[in-house]
C-alpha cells in the first residue's frame, strides 16, 4: 500500500505533482469534468500502473490530456472537421478519436494498441498547468475503481483509490461532473461514442450530423474495446512451444533456441508483461512469421487483462 497524501492546489503541490508524474508515478487531480488518475502518456509502465490501481478488467483506451492544441498535433492528426471543433470547444469537456501519427511516442497502452487516440485539452487550468509542469501528455481516466461512480471531489478519490495513489490534488468539486463527450473522427462519418460535457447539437452546429455508436460497429472509444485486436499473423494460445514458422511470445521461462522469440517478462512478472504486451505482439507481426504462439499466462491481477486482449487477438476474423 502507499501512503496517499490530500494537498490542496497550489504551485508547490502541481510542481511536486508533475515530478511524481516524470518519475512515472501516478496523481490524481481535478478537471472540469470529473476527477483524473493520471500517469505519464508516454510510459508503457507508468500506464499500466493505472489498470493497476483501478483493478481495470481488460485494456480500455484512456483519454490523453494535453496542455494545449500544439502538444496534440504532436500525436494525432487533424483534419478540418478537428480543427472546427478544437477551435470552438477546447479548453473543455470534448474527447476527440484522431489517427494517431507514426511518430507519436505516447504508450501503445493508452490506445489499447488501435492505431487511433482519444485526446483532449482540460478545460481546467490547474489541469493544464500540472501537463504543462509535466511536460509531458497525461493519460487520465476518471480517479475511481473500476466500474464504480466516477468521482467529483477529492475525497471521493480518497475513499476508492487511498493507498494506491500517493497524492490527490484537492480543487473543489468539478465544475461539469460529467464525463466529457468523445467524438470519433477517424473516419468519413463522425461518430458520437460518448455523450458529455459537449451537448451534440453543439457539435452538429459545427460539423454537420454525426451518427451514433450503435449504428457504426465496432467502437474506439475510452470504455470501449473493438470486437477484437488481432496483428496480420494469426495467434495461437497457451503454446508450450513454438512450431516451425511460427514467433513465440514467452512469459517467465525463454524457449532454447527459438528464433524469433521476445519475452513478456522472463521473471514472470504480470505488471511487466502488461507493459510489453502489444509492443511485442507488433514486433513479432513480420512477414517471415506466419504465426504467433503465446505462452500462457495466469489468469490472476493484470493477467486477467493481458488474457483478456489476447484472447481477441487470437479469435476468428471476420470475413463477412
Amino acid at each position: 500500500m502507499t501512503a496517499t497524501r490530500v494537498a490542496a492546489i497550489t504551485e508547490a503541490s502541481l510542481a511536486e505533482a508533475a515530478q511524481i508524474l516524470r518519475a512515472g508515478g501516478l496523481v490524481a487531480f481535478p478537471t472540469e469534468t470529473v476527477y483524473g488518475l493520471g500517469a505519464d502518456a508516454t510510459s508503457d509502465d507508468a500506464v499500466t500502473r493505472i489498470y493497476e490501481a483501478k483493478e481495470r478488467p481488460r485494456f480500455n483506451p484512456l483519454i490523453v490530456h494535453v496542455a494545449d492544441r500544439a502538444m496534440a498535433e504532436r500525436h494525432v492528426r487533424f483534419d478540418e472537421r478537428a480543427i472546427a471543433l478544437a477551435e470552438q470547444f477546447w479548453p473543455g469537456p470534448l474527447t476527440l478519436v484522431l489517427p494517431r501519427r507514426p511518430d507519436s511516442p505516447l504508450s501503445l497502452l493508452v490506445s489499447a494498441g488501435l492505431d487511433s487516440v482519444a485526446i483532449r485539452v482540460p478545460g481546467s487550468a490547474a489541469a493544464r498547468r500540472l501537463i504543462a509542469l509535466a511536460g509531458r501528455p497525461i493519460a487520465a481516466p476518471s480517479a475511481n475503481a473500476s466500474g464504480r461512480v466516477s468521482p467529483t471531489t477529492a475525497q471521493h478519490v480518497l475513499a476508492e483509490l487511498g493507498g494506491r495513489v500517493p497524492l490527490i490534488l484537492a480543487g473543489g468539486r468539478a465544475e461539469i461532473g460529467l464525463e466529457s463527450s468523445v467524438l470519433d473522427l477517424t473516419g468519413e462519418t463522425p461518430r458520437l461514442l460518448r455523450p458529455g460535457g459537449v451537448t451534440r447539437e453543439a457539435i452538429e452546429a459545427i460539423i454537420g450530423p454525426v451518427a451514433a455508436p450503435e449504428a457504426c460497429g465496432p467502437l474506439a472509444s475510452p470504455g470501449m474495446l473493438r470486437s477484437h485486436y488481432a496483428p496480420a499473423r494469426p495467434v495461437r494460445l497457451h503454446a508450450a512451444a513454438a512450431e516451425p514458422g511460427e514467433a513465440f511470445l514467452a512469459f517467465g521461462p525463454t524457449l532454447k533456441g527459438h528464433q524469433p522469440q521476445l519475452n513478456l517478462s522472463e521473471t514472470g512478472s504480470l505488471h511487466e508483461a502488461a507493459a510489453n504486451l502489444f509492443a511485442m505482439l507488433r514486433a513479432l507481426d513480420v512477414k517471415d512469421v506466419r504465426a504467433i504462439a503465446v505462452a500462457p499466462i495466469p489468469e490472476e491481477g493484470l493477467g486477467e487483462a493481458i488474457n483478456d486482449r489476447l484472447r481477441r487477438a487470437a479469435a476468428p476474423r471476420d470475413t463477412a
